[in-house]
Formats: C-alpha cells, sequence, structure tokens
C-alpha cells in the first residue's frame, strides 16, 4: 500500500461494497443475522482506521489500528461463512472475501510496524 490515505480509501470502498452485499442477502432467520453482523465488522473496520488517524498518540494510533483489524478479521469471517453456507451466489462475494484477506495482511503489517513504533 502506498499510503494511508490509499487504505482508507480501501476501506471505504469495502464498506460501501459490504452495505450493497448485504442488501442482497436472502431475508431469512440466518441471513439477516449474519447480514447485521457484517454489516457492523464491515463498515467499522474503515471507521476505526479513521479514527486512528486523529490519534492522540502512537499508543491510542496502535489501539485503533488493532480495533480495525480485529474487525476486518470479523467481517473476513462472515464473507467466508456466507461463502461455505452457500446462502449467496454473487460474484461480489468472492470479491469481498479477497479484498478482506488483503486488508487484513495490510493492517496486520501495519499494527506490528506501529508496535514497533511505539517502543
Amino acid at each position: 500500500m502506498g499510503n494511508y490515505q490509499d487504505l482508507g480509501e480501501r476501506l471505504l470502498d469495502f464498506a460501501v461494497n459490504v452495505i450493497k452485499l448485504v442488501e442482497m442477502l436472502p431475508n431469512s432467520l440466518s441471513g439477516r443475522r449474519i447480514g447485521d453482523q457484517l454489516l457492523r465488522s464491515g463498515t467499522s473496520a474503515g471507521a476505526n482506521y479513521e479514527e486512528a488517524q486523529g490519534a492522540e498518540s502512537k499508543k491510542d494510533f496502535t489501539h485503533k489500528l488493532q480495533i480495525s483489524l480485529k474487525e476486518i478479521r470479523e467481517a473476513n469471517f462472515w464473507l467466508r461463512l456466507l461463502l461455505k453456507a452457500n446462502i449467496i451466489k454473487n460474484p461480489l462475494l468472492n470479491i469481498l472475501v479477497d479484498e478482506s484477506n488483503q486488508l487484513k495482511a495490510i493492517l496486520s503489517k501495519s499494527v506490528v510496524t506501529a508496535k514497533e513504533n511505539i517502543g
């Protein structure tokens, strides 16, 4: 990733696509429950990343990055669950699984770097 602004935009685009996917989920008990969880975690990752940009200290920045990573990991779980349970067949699901894997890797590396910069 080139810089933090690029990652912020990717997380925003990810959130937009999560919203689009959740709107396509079936109106079944599992579709609604998984949709709720995915919507919360998939949009929260970007919001927490943005909060990190305005952090008051390096420690605060690292903490908010870790929350963003935790949320993207959770979103990745729900996306993979939708895929495995065959709840929806849409190319956007595969795109989001791939993007969440990439975002997870980028945020993991960012957390490691941020932790190194604290000490």
